[in-house]
């Protein structure tokens, strides 16, 4: 299975989702994870990018919102808990189940 993080720099949430994607990566060793920082409106069009930390599985986003704009922004994910800057661990747990 083929993970992408991508991200930018000014928004901190990526760590979050780092730190998830590293735990998940202990529990499956055959799991890839690639990790792309965007740095360019161009790019961020181009890659569809719907904020950061958007993750891919396999190429697409589980979590795509087809109505959040494309753009340098930081990314809000619907939590069981509310609002957040990234999917939950229980949340990735059940994309990479499914994906």
């Amino acid at each position: 299975m083929d993970v992408t993080l991508l991200y930018f720099d000014d928004c901190p949430n990526w760590l979050v989702a780092n730190a998830h994607l590293d735990t998940l990566l202990a529990e499956h060793p055959e799991m890839s994870i690639t990790r792309h920082v965007v740095e360019t409106p161009e790019e961020a069009e181009r890659t569809r990018f719907r904020g950061s930390p958007s993750i891919l599985v396999n190429g697409v986003d589980p979590f795509a919102d087809a109505d959040a704009p494309v753009g340098l922004s930081c990314r809000v994910y619907q939590t069981p808990d509310g609002p957040a800057g990234s999917p939950t661990l229980e949340q990735l747990r059940n994309v990479l189940a499914h994906g």
